[in-house]
């Protein structure tokens, strides 16, 4: 009797909130598919990104403004850059992350490098890169490419995760993907174990994110302050995944797109042997002059962004624009629609042109691929200068031509990544 009176309260209350947010919502002309009891719309969600972008998105369909559910949650999605701009900055104190589940652990905290002092061992890193592709046609990872190949498994469990409705308590079940979640997790913190006892061996540690750790724990052994173990281990995943898959698919679109247009390739070819000289590789005094390869990677980032959307949550009841937004409302900025949108790019919107970033942008929500106020992503300078410097040394040593078996299918799972991989032809200059 107890259960049946708490379903049917739990029913009515979902009722009470689903016509609440309709009205609100509906009487100021938004839009959008409609609710399914409990479950809402999560299924067509998950879809949406499971069919490769290849059908109308439901902007296409209800506007840049539109009401969807997940589960029994209103989400709310803008592809309007004043309000993604006012939601960001956040002035008004009114929008905020939206909590995360038990299976999000997201580092969080500020980030600073000197990225000037970090320009050799980017550089040296690129060259090694450069010849073990000479030698074997591939480049290695060395000691960290099996955690970047258990980390891309946990990165499709985890997107499946967070597109479905969390049931508190179910990530403690042992059901397949949690007994799959759990052991690629264990297998992670050993091997980033072995890494660290690897690297602890020596006095001198390595010039790196894991010698700069390594260091810091060992001169604070006796602060409280100090880095344990566990800690630097959760920080090297973290940066595993913030390094390596953002920057990675970076470079692979911008490989694929210069390997599809041969003329912004020559043009990026001819700036480089211009500004780097006999050397051929970027310094830290002449990379802000390799204006071309900075426009083609900002359009690269605008066509394929790192993540095709930011989620906020209102905190209270707000004015947003001239929307009257209820507290809990979820908040989906479709930032993939702003860099589309024909209005802020013109007619030609889809198609790769850099010289659109030939000028500053009139509107600072129309291009923020690492974000916008409080929360920007960190380490965006750094991510740039690594980018400028690898696809400097790449586009110096090699030719490349897109292979006739690559099949064109953007997928997102935590970010925006060729679903059949970006078969490319090189060829040494």
């Amino acid at each position: 009797m107890i259960i049946q009176f708490a379903l049917i309260f739990f029913f009515l209350l979902l009722c009470v909130i689903v016509r609440s947010v309709y009205y609100v919502l509906w009487k100021q002309g938004i839009r959008g598919p409609g609710y399914r009891p409990i479950f809402g719309n999560t299924s067509e969600y998950h879809g949406l990104f499971m069919e490769a972008l290849s059908k109308s998105m439901w902007s296409d369909i209800y506007g840049n403004i539109f009401l969807y559910w997940i589960g029994w949650r209103p989400r709310l999605a803008l592809a309007e850059p004043d309000m993604i701009k006012e939601v960001l900055l956040n002035a008004s104190g009114s929008f905020q992350k939206i909590p995360s589940t038990p299976n999000n652990k997201l580092l969080t905290g500020d980030y600073a490098l000197d990225w000037k002092g970090w320009m050799p061992e980017i550089v040296d890193s690129t060259l090694k890169m450069l010849e073990q592709w000479e030698e074997k046609g591939d480049a290695s990872y060395s000691q960290g490419k099996h955690i970047f190949q258990l980390q891309e498994k946990q990165i499709h469990l985890f997107s499946q995760a967070i597109r479905s409705i969390y049931i508190p308590g179910s990530r403690f079940l042992p059901t397949k993907k949690n007994r799959t979640r759990w052991a690629l997790e264990k297998e992670i913190r050993e091997s980033i174990r072995k890494l660290i006892k690897i690297n602890s061996e020596t006095n001198e540690y390595p010039k790196n994110l894991l010698g700069l750790m390594l260091s810091a724990s060992k001169n604070h052994e006796r602060d409280e302050d100090g880095l344990g173990v566990d800690e630097i281990i959760d920080e090297c995943k973290s940066f595993y995944f913030l390094g390596k898959d953002t920057s990675a698919n970076h470079m692979t679109w911008a490989i694929l797109l210069l390997a599809l247009h041969q003329e912004w390739q020559s043009k990026a070819r001819e700036e480089i042997d211009r500004v780097c000289g006999a050397s051929g590789l970027p310094t830290a005094e002449n990379l802000s002059d390799l204006k071309i390869v900075n426009m083609i990677l900002n359009e690269t980032l605008r066509l394929y962004p790192p993540t095709i959307l930011m989620l906020r949550q209102t905190n209270k009841d707000v004015k947003l624009g001239s929307l009257s937004i209820l507290a809990y409302t979820q908040l989906y900025l479709a930032t993939i629609a702003v860099y589309h949108d024909v209005q802020l790019w013109g007619e030609d919107a889809h198609k790769f042109n850099p010289l659109r970033f030939k000028d500053q942008r009139k509107h600072l929500a129309s291009f923020i691929p690492f974000g916008l106020g409080q929360r920007i992503c960190m380490g965006p300078n750094l991510a740039l200068i690594e980018s400028k410097i690898v696809l400097a040394a790449i586009i110096r040593k090699f030719s490349f031509i897109v292979s006739p078996s690559y099949v064109h299918a953007p997928m997102q799972f935590l970010t925006l990544e060729p679903q059949y991989g970006a078969q490319i032809l090189f060829r040494k200059i």
